[in-house]
């Protein structure tokens, strides 16, 4: 990764936590709104094949942690969904896969933020320490399933309340009013890569 574009997402770490930016040049300072989605993208070790199916990465241990290492830890703590997406063999890019249509999938979504507005007012993503606490609670078993994670994985608490907005997020397109301990496993999963 060019030294530019670590800087770059070096600089994306606070306003992607705060939803806002501050810029201060010698006696001035301004102040921006900056609410954004980050959607990023990298392949697992230099050459990309890492994992694939037809053993092509040469690439050793150590030139592929110096290549993840490239992105920092805090901010990928602040991505809350990290999904390594697999090459496709020859028979699975040329089969006809049975999938959701994209309506059923919107009326899904429209349906679960309307519940978020309802319930709390705004959309989970935007939830603070407080709101999370008040509407993110699992039951017993998530919970416990919860603190293993956080001492197996070593999780900071900024991934502890992530995980607890992704599981409430993963109830609201389920329907469910309580967050499941399936809830919470889905939602750690999805953190499994980052901490």
């Amino acid at each position: 990764m060019p030294e530019f574009d670590r800087k770059v997402l070096e600089v994306l770490r606070e306003p992607l936590e705060s939803g806002h930016i501050t810029i201060s040049r010698a006696a001035r300072q301004a102040d921006f709104p900056a609410s954004f989605q980050l959607l990023a993208a990298m392949n697992p070790c230099p050459c990309g094949y890492l994992g694939h199916f037809n053993n092509k990465c040469r690439c050793t241990p150590d030139s592929i942690a110096r290549y993840r290492s490239k992105i920092s830890g805090p901010l990928l703590d602040r991505i809350d969904l990290l999904i390594e997406v697999p090459a496709l063999k020859e028979t699975e890019l040329t089969t006809a896969q049975a999938a959701e249509n994209s309506d059923a999938i919107r009326t899904r979504v429209e349906k679960a933020r309307d519940s978020q507005l309802q319930r709390q007012g705004k959309a989970n993503f935007s939830l603070g320490s407080l709101e999370i606490d008040a509407y993110c609670q699992p039951d017993d078993a998530g919970l416990t399933l919860l603190k293993t994670a956080i001492s197996r994985l070593n999780l900071s608490a900024r991934a502890y309340h992530r995980i607890l907005k992704v599981a409430r997020t993963i109830a609201d397109l389920s329907g469910d009013v309580a967050i499941k301990p399936a809830q919470i496993a889905e939602a750690i999963q999805y953190r499994r890569g980052v901490d």
